[in-house]
């Protein structure tokens, strides 16, 4: 059928009118999106990154006591966790991922 529609169907005529963009009635005019620097992503996925680290802490940070009261064992894994954590912070610090100075 793909095939028979190409075959026997009428062929369209491609001109400039026809072949511009055309969103909510108005022609559009300059670029779809604007450039935006690399940085503002890496801030974001970093962001992103140690929000969720924070998220798997607070259930941690609400059950404490109880979880002490069971050993040390719990205080060892989440300080762990943590040390891991201010690691990675001093690594994207260190790579000038949180730097905003322009170079070039």
């Amino acid at each position: 059928m793909l095939i028979m529609s190409v075959l026997l169907g009428k062929k369209g005529r491609n001109n400039a009118v026809k072949d511009t963009p055309y969103e909510c009635g108005m022609i559009a005019q300059g670029d779809g999106a604007p450039r935006f620097s690399i940085k503002f992503y890496i801030v974001a996925m970093l962001f992103v990154l140690f929000d969720i680290e924070v998220v798997f802490m607070y259930p941690w940070a609400t059950n404490f006591r109880e979880l002490v009261a069971q050993g040390p064992e719990a205080f060892y894994s989440v300080a762990s966790f943590a040390f891991i954590l201010a690691i990675a912070y001093v690594y994207a610090l260190k790579k000038g991922a949180l730097s905003w100075n322009t170079k070039g």
